[in-house]
């Protein structure tokens, strides 16, 4: 049964060819005066774009907001193929090009934190021609000797690197994986956990999982190319973190804040993982505009 959410969020977006792949992607028009240039959000691990589904009006009510599901997540192409963050960024720099876009501000979440620190980078080596205005940081393994990886993210470590058979891993199994990462006062809705399911079961999405949980053992490797930029970037800086995470625990945070004084730190009581689906509102006030905080 095709989820209504699902169907919404479908037909808010577009597929295009990105890097020669059939990506997933949103452009939504800011709603009111523009006051700042537009938003790029990159989203998390195993889930997708639609986990902004929620806030991206409100984002988007003074700039452009431009989001895309990874190759292998959500609504996009998802060969039985090896995948790579950095592979990741290319799509993010083909779109961005794609829509000539020069100017604009990230917002990352999760595996997206380090995305967005292999694009800033690029940026700050001259690949990637863009001036980032601004950065909303949101609960991801910025500091991995501080992340506590769940069982789920283990077990799927330990996994061959290759698609699973049908039916190892099933809906109960992965929203248990997902949900046990919400904080105590999480307000998600049934049909919210069934669109999050779908959208990563897509194409047989959940087989794929064990190729995608790589990414671990890529940020341990290149860390020392995604984290310093992710921290010392000059763009100014949000930071705004669940502390009831168990993966991406609240000392990342503070050991951001510690290393860049200069930012804003937003902790987030009772709220885990996923800031944008735990408690949609109240994430909005602290991420979008200065007008709606």
């Amino acid at each position: 049964m095709t989820s209504s959410l699902v169907e919404e969020w479908r037909g808010r977006g577009r597929h295009r060819d990105l890097a020669g792949h059939r990506i997933f992607t949103v452009d939504v028009v800011a709603t009111g005066v523009v006051t700042a240039p537009p938003l790029l959000v990159l989203h998390g691990f195993p889930t997708s774009s639609f986990d902004f589904h929620r806030v991206v009006d409100g984002l988007a009510a003074h700039r452009r907001v431009v989001l895309f599901d990874y190759l292998g997540f959500g609504l996009s192409a998802k060969p039985d193929r090896p995948y790579h963050l950095v592979d990741q960024a290319d799509l993010a720099l083909a779109l961005t090009a794609e829509l000539g876009i020069d100017r604009l501000g990230l917002l990352t979440h999760d595996i997206g934190d380090t995305v967005g620190g292999e694009l800033l980078a690029r940026q700050l080596e001259g690949a990637w021609d863009v001036e980032v205005t601004d950065r909303v940081l949101t609960n991801g393994t910025v500091f991995m000797d501080l992340v506590h990886l769940s069982d789920g993210q283990r077990m799927l470590e330990s996994l061959p690197d290759e698609r699973l058979a049908a039916g190892v891993l099933d809906r109960d199994g992965v929203l248990a994986g997902l949900t046990s990462t919400f904080g105590p006062t999480a307000d998600v809705p049934g049909d919210e956990l069934d669109a999050l399911w779908e959208l990563i079961s897509s194409e047989g999405g959940e087989r794929l999982l064990p190729r995608l949980a790589r990414y671990i053992e890529e940020r341990r490797r290149l860390e020392p190319r995604f984290t310093p930029p992710i921290v010392d970037h000059p763009s100014p800086l949000t930071v705004v973190w669940g502390i009831d995470d168990p993966i991406a625990v609240p000392a990342m945070a503070r050991r951001l804040a510690a290393a860049r004084p200069d930012a804003r730190v937003v902790l987030l009581n009772g709220i885990g993982h996923y800031p944008m689906v735990e408690t949609p509102d109240r994430f909005l006030r602290e991420v979008g505009p200065p007008d709606h905080r």
